[in-house]
């Protein structure tokens, strides 16, 4: 039975779902997840969850993403990227060192407005539903994280490139469209490539031709979900207990090997005597114990 994380590469003209549906047949493994969509035009690393491993899902949705876009001035769009129709073109009249200022100035955490193409729903409908109608709703603002924002690449008077490190939930095309606005010129999002996904990076991506001529060696290319909390704290549970542990008991700290009191402050790997990563834990400060976060018992 397959069980882990492959780094898979979606190229363009694939949705995310339809990269899924490939690697089901390419593995014949029904239970298949990705872990943060990709627009069909946008291309790079999309780490699929294969077999019980898609109980992580979650886990590396939340995680930090890498991207490389393009940033074209002096025309909005109804997408704000370059599929969308135009909505309006203005002279770009800005110089490299404000478009320097500019870039860096989103390095913090802002508040972002959804565009209307996107899968948020919003009074249970989806908004890119409601813009395909032609209608436009007011968007709740969502606070976003960019770690690091700096340009890698000019590509001509109009155009250059970004590199961004920012949290999970950030809208790459919104932020070049920001970027724009600030600059009093306008701008939507050209090409887009994911470099990195928590600790999974382009280089090591396979795109789905490589992945159909590996299938054989599949397990070579499949890395443990463990992997994915390594840098949390691990306990073993004491052999007695391991029913417990199995059940996805309440733990009390006698019931662990070499328990830290740093360990409270984030999730714990819980392994039983075998070696085998069972499941996540979180400290109660309350009762005193610790309480299952999510199961891992094949």
């Amino acid at each position: 039975m397959l069980n882990g994380i492959i780094n898979v590469y979606k190229e363009c003209g694939y949705t995310s779902h339809d990269v899924v549906a490939k690697v089901r047949g390419i593995l014949r493994e029904r239970r298949v997840g990705h872990t943060g969509t990709l627009d069909p035009e946008a291309e790079g690393v999309l780490p699929l969850c294969i077999g019980p491993a898609t109980k992580v899902v979650p886990y590396l949705t939340d995680a930090d993403k890498c991207y490389e876009a393009e940033v074209i001035l002096g025309v909005t769009t109804t997408t704000e990227d370059a599929t969308g129709e135009i909505l309006e073109t203005r002279p770009v009249n800005v110089t490299k060192e404000q478009v320097e200022e500019v870039v860096k100035s989103f390095i913090g955490t802002y508040e972002q407005i959804p565009p209307m193409y996107s899968a948020i729903k919003v009074n249970g409908v989806r908004l890119y539903e409601l813009a395909r109608k032609g209608i436009v709703v007011e968007r709740p603002k969502r606070q976003v994280t960019i770690y690091n924002c700096e340009i890698v690449e000019t590509l001509h008077k109009n155009r250059f490139k970004i590199r961004v490190h920012c949290s999970k939930g950030t809208y790459i095309r919104t932020l070049c469209t920001d970027i724009g606005e600030k600059l009093g010129c306008g701008a939507h999002m050209g090409t887009l490539l994911r470099t990195k996904v928590g600790h999974y990076e382009l280089e090591d991506s396979l795109k789905l031709s490589e992945l159909e001529a590996v299938k054989e060696q599949i397990t070579e290319h499949i890395e443990g979900l463990e992997e994915i909390f390594k840098n949390l704290p691990k306990c073993t549970i004491k052999a007695s207990l391991e029913k417990l542990l199995y059940n996805g008991n309440a733990l009390k700290l006698h019931a662990v090997e070499k328990f830290d009191e740093s360990y409270k402050k984030d999730f714990i790997r819980i392994y039983d005597t075998k070696g085998s990563f069972i499941a996540l834990y979180k400290w109660d400060e309350a009762k005193k114990c610790l309480q299952v976060e999510r199961m891992f018992l094949s």
